[in-house]
C-alpha cells in the first residue's frame, strides 16, 4: 500500500536549483536510506515532506490519516521536565484516558445504587469501548515501553529523573529521537538519527528501525547503518533524485558500474566530437561550396547532438595523502597497567596492550569510557594516575581532535597551514588547500566561518603535512559526507605508517583497522580483525582475544567450556522465562479484558458490593501487568 507519492517536486532558492522534478512513491513499512553530498537538498526534502516548507511545484499526496514524524539534524529541547515527565508526555492521550475510566467507575458505582438509573446503560457503554481502545493502545504498558526505548537510546534508569536542562545538546538529541519512536508515527523522517549515539545504542536502534511497522525515510553518513536497517536507497544529486534497490553497499556497487559505463560513453563521444571538428576544419580549409557545404552539414549535426555531461566522477574531490617522512621502529607503542582517576572516580584501570608498525587499530568503547583520554594521556597531554606508556623508536606522533582545538578560529585558512610549515612556498601553500577543495577565497576565510566538514579537512591536511608516521585520531570522519570519507579511507588504507582511531563509523572501522581494542573500565579487549570479525566472535563466544596469554592448561579450558556450557543453560533458562512471562501477560490481559465485559453486566453495576470486588480485582492486575512488563524489558534487555 502507497503511504506516500511525490510527484514532480521542485524548490528553488532565488536562482539556485535546489530539487528539480523529484519523483517517488513509499509503500508501507519501507525503510529507505537518502544519500548524497552535503548541500544537495536532502533535509529541504524532509522540511517538504513534514509540511515545515513549501514546494515551488508538483504534488504530493499522502494517503489518509497518516502521520509523518520528522527528527531534524540539530533537535533541541527546552524544558524544566525531567528525563521521563518530558518524553511520558508522548502519551497524556491515555493518561487522560486512565482517568476517564476511573471517573466513569466511580459514576457507574453511584447510578448503580440507585433504583432504574438511565445513565447507567449508556455509561457502561461509554466504559466498555474506552476499555477496549486503552488496551490497544498498550495503557497498561506504555511506562516500560518508555523506560525500554530510553535505556536502548543510552540512558541509565538512574538519568530518568534528571532534569532536561541538565542535559548535553547530544543528549537533548536522544530525547527527542525517543519521544518520536514512541509516538510511532507512519512515515519516520530520520536525519542522521545515529549522530550522539554510542555503538550499543546504535545497535539498539537498528534493531528498533529493522521491527518498525511504519515506513522510515534516513538520511545518514553511518554507511552501516544504512546497510543493516533499509532495503532502498534514494540518491540525490544535481537537483534530481534516483532509485536504487538494495541497501547502500549494493547502491554504491551498482553506481560504480553505471559511471564506468558513462564515463566510457562520454569518452567515446568527446572522441567523435573531436573527430568531426576535425573533419569540418580540413573541408573548410579546402574551399569550395562542395566542402563548405558538407562541413556545415556536419557542424548541424554536431549541434544536434545531445551531448553526454561529463560524469560525477569527474567532480572535485579532496586529495588526501598521509606519507610519513620518517620509518619507525617494529615496536610503535606498548601501554602497561595504565590507569586513569578523577579525584575518588575511577575511569578505567588495567589498560594493557601493544601496537606494532603498519598497524591500523580501531579504539571502541561505550562513551564516557575514557577512549579519548586514553589517546590525550598518550600523546602526553594527560597524565596517568599510575601505569607506563612507551613509545618506540622514532615514532613521531600526529593527533587529530574531533573538536579541531588545535585550529586557532582567528587565522585564516592558509595561514593556519603555512604559519606551520614556513618551508613552503605560497604557491605550494595554495596547490595543496586546492588539492582539499579550498579555491580562490576560500584560503582567506577565517577558521572561525568554516563549517564542521572545511574545519576537518583543514585539520587532515595539518596532519598530512607533519612528519607523524603515527597517527592518532579521534573521530576522524565526524562533518566529512561520505565521498570525503572515502576518500580518507582510501588515504588510511594506503597509508605505511600507524594508526589507532577512534570512532563510531563501523563502515569506517570495518574498511580501514585489522585489529580493534575494546575499552572497559577494568581494561582492554583486543580483536585481531576489523569490525565485522569483532562482532563474529563477540557475538559467537563473547570471550576476547587476550593479547600476550601464556597457553592454557586443559584445566583451564574445561573450566571455560563448562563456564560457556553454563552460560547457555542462563540463556535457555531466560528464553523460557521470557516465554512463560508472555504467556501470563496474555493471560492476565484476557482476564482484565473478561473483570472489563463483567462490568458491564447489570447485575454486577446494579449490584454495588459486586461492582466494588470486580473494579478491585481489576485494579489488582493492573499492577500485576506493570510489574510483569517491567520484567519482560529487563530479561530483553539482558
Amino acid at each position: 500500500m502507497i503511504v506516500l507519492s511525490c510527484k514532480n517536486i521542485s524548490k528553488s532558492y532565488i536562482v539556485d536549483k535546489v530539487l528539480d522534478n523529484i519523483s517517488f512513491t513509499i509503500n508501507n513499512g519501507e525503510k529507505i536510506g537518502l544519500v548524497g553530498l552535503n548541500g544537495t537538498g536532502k533535509s529541504t526534502l524532509f522540511n517538504i515532506l513534514s509540511g515545515k516548507l513549501s514546494r515551488d511545484e508538483g504534488e504530493i499526496y499522502i494517503a489518509k490519516n497518516t502521520k509523518i514524524g520528522h527528527l531534524e539534524q540539530n533537535t533541541q529541547i527546552n524544558s524544566d521536565k525531567t528525563v521521563f515527565e518530558e518524553v511520558l508526555q508522548i502519551f497524556n492521550p491515555i493518561i487522560e484516558m486512565e482517568q476517564k475510566l476511573r471517573e466513569l467507575e466511580k459514576e457507574i458505582t453511584i447510578e448503580g445504587k440507585k433504583e432504574d438509573s438511565q445513565r447507567l446503560q449508556p455509561l457502561m457503554e461509554e466504559y466498555s469501548r474506552l476499555t477496549e481502545e486503552f488496551t490497544n493502545k498498550n495503557g497498561y504498558g506504555y511506562k516500560s515501553e518508555i523506560k525500554g526505548v530510553l535505556k536502548g537510546l543510552g540512558f541509565k534508569e538512574e538519568q530518568f529523573d534528571q532534569p532536561i536542562y541538565q542535559l548535553s545538546g547530544g543528549q537533548k538529541s536522544r530525547i527527542a529521537l525517543a519521544k518520536l519512536l514512541l509516538e510511532k508515527p507512519d512515515i519516520l523522517l530520520l536525519d542522521e538519527p545515529t549522530n550522539h549515539l554510542d555503538i550499543d545504542a546504535i545497535d539498539w536502534l537498528e534493531k528498533f528501525i529493522k521491527e518498525y511497522k511504519g515506513a522510515a525515510i534516513i538520511i545518514s553518513h553511518d554507511r552501516y547503518f544504512l546497510d543493516a536497517t533499509v532495503s532502498k536507497i534514494f540518491y540525490l544529486s544535481n537537483s534530481n533524485l534516483k532509485v536504487y534497490d538494495g541497501n547502500y553497499t549494493t547502491f554504491m556497487k551498482k553506481r560504480k558500474k553505471e559511471m564506468e559505463l558513462l564515463y566510457k560513453k562520454y569518452e567515446e563521444q568527446q572522441k567523435e566530437i573531436k573527430r568531426q571538428e576535425e573533419i569540418i576544419k580540413r573541408f573548410m580549409s579546402y574551399g569550395g561550396k562542395r566542402y563548405i557545404r558538407q562541413a556545415q552539414s556536419r557542424q548541424k549535426m554536431l549541434d544536434k547532438m545531445k551531448k553526454i555531461d561529463k560524469p560525477e566522477n569527474d567532480r572535485k574531490k579532496a586529495k588526501i595523502r598521509f606519507i610519513p617522512k620518517v620509518k619507525s621502529g617494529n615496536d610503535v607503542l606498548k601501554v602497561e597497567q595504565l590507569k586513569k582517576n578523577f579525584d575518588d572516580f575511577q575511569l578505567f584501570n588495567n589498560v594493557n596492550f601493544r601496537i606494532y608498525k603498519g598497524e591500523k587499530v580501531g579504539l571502541i568503547g561505550p562513551n564516557g569510557i575514557g577512549k579519548s583520554t586514553l589517546t590525550k594521556m598518550i600523546m602526553g597531554k594527560i597524565k596517568p594516575t599510575d601505569g607506563n606508556i612507551i613509545i618506540g623508536h622514532n615514532v613521531n606522533l600526529g593527533y587529530y581532535d574531533q573538536e579541531q582545538a588545535d585550529l586557532n578560529p582567528e587565522k585564516t585558512v592558509i595561514d593556519e597551514i603555512w604559519d606551520d610549515n614556513p618551508s613552503l612556498t605560497y604557491y605550494q601553500t595554495r596547490k595543496m588547500l586546492g588539492q582539499f577543495l579550498f579555491h580562490g577565497d576560500d584560503i582567506f576565510k577565517e577558521i572561525n566561518d568554516l563549517s564542521g566538514g572545511e574545519r576537518s579537512r583543514v585539520a587532515l591536511l595539518k596532519l598530512m603535512l607533519s612528519e607523524a608516521n603515527f597517527l592518532l585520531m579521534d573521530e576522524p570522519t565526524n562533518h566529512l559526507d561520505i565521498d570525503s570519507k572515502e576518500v580518507l579511507e582510501d588515504a588510511l588504507i594506503n597509508y605505511e605508517g600507524t594508526v589507532l582511531v577512534i570512532s563510531h563509523d563501523r563502515y569506517f572501522l570495518n574498511k580501514v583497522t585489522d585489529k580493534i581494542l575494546e575499552l572497559g573500565r577494568n581494561g582492554i579487549k583486543e580483536y585481531l580483525g576489523n569490525y565485522d570479525y569483532y562482532l563474529e566472535k563477540k557475538n559467537e563466544l563473547n570471550l576476547s582475544i587476550e593479547e600476550e596469554t601464556p597457553k592454557k592448561t586443559k584445566t583451564q579450558l574445561k573450566a571455560e567450556r563448562k563456564k560457556e556450557r553454563e552460560k547457555q543453560k542462563e540463556r535457555r533458562r531466560v528464553r523460557q522465562k521470557i516465554k512463560k512471562l508472555e504467556e501470563k501477560i496474555n493471560k492476565y490481559e484476557e482476564k482484565l479484558e473478561e473483570l472489563n465485559h463483567l462490568m458491564c453486566q447489570p447485575d454486577v453495576y446494579s449490584n454495588p458490593e459486586k461492582s466494588k470486588e470486580v473494579h478491585q480485582e481489576s485494579e489488582k492486575i493492573k499492577e500485576e501487568l506493570d510489574m510483569l512488563y517491567e520484567e519482560w524489558i529487563t530479561l530483553k534487555e539482558n
